[in-house]
């Protein structure tokens, strides 16, 4: 129970710190780069941001005593399908800035790694 308890606490924090670094991060490439980067950024935090929690419920599912194995791996098929789709979009159809975009897609990279800091930082206490 007591690690449920903390693993429910890290998804917690790293949502938070999702959203943190995705605020920092439009707002930070909009005042350097202009709106086409401020917005590309917004896509791809927002990509990673439903990239994680697909992948969360795909972590649950497999905590389960009978996990459905097609179903998660339709649904991963489908995930990445669509992410695909939406690079695609992005590369021919707008004037949103790519490199933003994909610098967007490590917002789940980086605040699990703000998570495994302060893991890090508490397990010393």
């Amino acid at each position: 129970m007591a690690d449920s308890r903390l693993f429910d606490n890290a998804r917690e924090r790293i949502g938070k710190a999702m959203f943190a670094i995705s605020t920092g991060g439009v707002i930070a490439a909009w005042a350097w780069r202009g709106w086409t980067w401020g917005l590309g950024f917004a896509l791809g935090a927002a990509a990673s941001w439903l990239n994680y929690r697909a992948l969360e419920q795909v972590v649950d599912a497999l905590g389960r005593k009978r996990p459905t194995r097609k179903r998660i791996a339709v649904l991963a098929g489908v995930r990445y399908l669509l992410l695909g789709g939406g690079a695609y979009v992005i590369l021919h159809y707008s004037s949103v800035s790519v490199g933003a975009a994909l610098t967007g897609l490590f917002v789940a990279v980086a605040a699990v790694i703000v998570e495994m800091l302060i893991q890090l930082v508490y397990a010393r206490s």
